[in-house]
């Protein structure tokens, strides 16, 4: 029987890598949060690389462990901060750099949420995931994802506002 060496490990990280790093950015509050269960995620994996079937896609594996970890985190700290986004003015008017503005309270709006709602949403939304991958990534019933993602879109609406409203939303 094959198995998982330190060599498929290197690959693995060298291959998705990046796009963990994506999730985990989108997941969590700063960069440095990011980075941290990032990293916490890839060392458990790591732990058991070798007992991991090799003819199965491991990343599944990994971004399940990286999704609990950076909850479990949020559910140890509970610590909830505040970002207030500027006021619009009163006659929307995209500026130039609006889309980016708008991509950065977004990005701030998101890490309101709360670790599931973010996880649901950075999963189904960012990551393209099924509401079945989804629900099968955090341990949960389809249902669970779709009330999650709802709350979340709904909320998310409900802060951005105006700023939806230029998106034609």
């Amino acid at each position: 029987m094959r198995r998982r060496d330190d060599d498929s490990f290197v690959e693995f990280v060298e291959a998705r890598g990046n796009a963990l790093t994506r999730t985990a950015l989108l997941m969590c509050r700063s960069r440095h949060d990011a980075e941290d269960a990032l990293q916490a995620a890839l060392e458990k994996a790591y732990r058991h690389w070798k007992r991991l079937d090799p003819d199965t896609d491991p990343e599944p594996y990994v971004r399940r462990i990286l999704v609990n970890q950076v909850i479990s985190k949020a559910r140890r700290w509970k610590v909830l901060r505040e970002i207030h986004v500027a006021k619009t003015p009163e006659v929307p008017t995209p500026s130039e750099t609006h889309s980016l503005e708008l991509r950065g309270a977004l990005m701030d709006e998101l890490r309101r949420l709360g670790p599931r709602q973010r996880a649901v949403l950075v999963l189904r939304y960012w990551e393209d995931l099924s509401e079945m991958e989804t629900a099968q990534l955090l341990g949960c019933s389809v249902g669970t994802v779709k009330s999650q993602a709802s709350r979340g879109l709904a909320r998310l609406r409900e802060r951005l506002g105006t700023n939806m409203a230029l998106l034609g939303r």
